[in-house]
């Protein structure tokens, strides 16, 4: 018997969370395993759209666990581990976010995974567009100590035969992905104080990665991410494209960045790869901003 419980963070969008709570219910109902045993824990980090007391209301077996709007994302997931593995014995858990949906059959694909892969396995999800569910999002991270390069396996991509297959990386995103109890116990919790948004989830998977566990992106879990709740909205503000460079909900954070590749960079060459994604970042603001005044506006993925 295996007990896995779903880790949802959540900070407002109550929209999402009904969505998101309605959806894993009924996939979890179409799912029953005498094997497998499931829980839902909500980490509700100080909402006040009503999250909390709605969920209690509609779905009272979802335990809440409170935050003071200062845990972010990581520190959400760290509260819910200890929770999960410390408090209620769970053997693996399944990082989660109120704006993705399961697939079909998500739940049956993850359970016969669960039950036949060691569980020293970090596994991962298949990540497809939410808007447009042909385009896949990611599988999984790479990350070069040498060369500095990083990023998303088959980033933003059709669909194809070739990405039917598991596919060993090197870290995961913070969604679809499962920690057995094991790797728990060697890795310890999120690095929330460095990184309490971005990088959380690929630090720590990372971090496993270099323990010697293996990370698998398993791609019969097929999820859906609305990537427009995701982060610092870049328009064509240049108060927002500032705020983006020391913004924690924002990827361009430098601060994090040099965090990042000064934990992990093996040569002082890795830092060129970041400072042309700068170079990239900075030129596109400045390209989409003059196409912007003869009326070009550009296609958000």
């Amino acid at each position: 018997m295996i007990h896995i419980s779903i880790l949802i963070p959540v900070f407002n969008g109550i929209d999402y969370t009904k969505k998101c709570l309605k959806n894993l219910v009924n996939q979890l109902d179409q799912s029953i395993s005498e094997d497998v045993v499931t829980s839902i824990i909500l980490i509700d980090d100080g909402s006040s759209d009503g999250t909390g007391k709605w969920v209690s209301e509609n779905y009272p077996h979802v335990k809440i666990l409170n935050g003071d709007g200062g845990l972010w994302w990581s520190g959400s997931i760290n509260k819910g581990m200890q929770y999960a593995f410390d408090s209620k014995n769970a053997d693996a858990v399944l990082w989660w976010n109120n704006d993705i949906l399961a697939g079909e059959d998500y739940f049956k694909n993850l359970f016969q995974n669960l039950l036949s892969t060691e569980l020293h396995t970090v596994m991962g999800s298949k990540v497809y567009q939410a808007s447009d569910k042909m385009i896949v999002w990611g599988m999984g991270g790479y990350f070069n100590s040498k060369n500095g390069k990083k990023g998303m396996h088959a980033f933003n991509v059709p669909d194809s035969d070739t990405l039917n297959k598991p596919l060993n990386v090197q870290w995961l995103p913070g969604m679809g992905t499962v920690i057995t109890r094991e790797v728990y116990k060697r890795t310890g919790l999120l690095n929330s104080n460095d990184f309490p948004q971005y990088h959380g989830d690929s630090d720590y998977t990372f971090r496993a990665h270099l323990a010697g566990y293996k990370v698998k992106v398993i791609p019969e879990l097929k999820i859906y991410n609305n990537t427009e709740n995701s982060g610092l909205p870049h328009g064509y503000s240049f108060r927002v494209f500032r705020q983006s460079f020391s913004s924690i909900k924002s990827k361009y954070n430098i601060k994090k960045n040099l965090l990042f590749y000064k934990q992990y960079a093996t040569s002082p060459w890795a830092y060129t790869f970041l400072l042309k994604e700068y170079y990239r970042y900075i030129g596109g603001f400045i390209k989409w901003n003059v196409l912007s005044t003869f009326g070009v506006k550009k296609r958000n993925n």
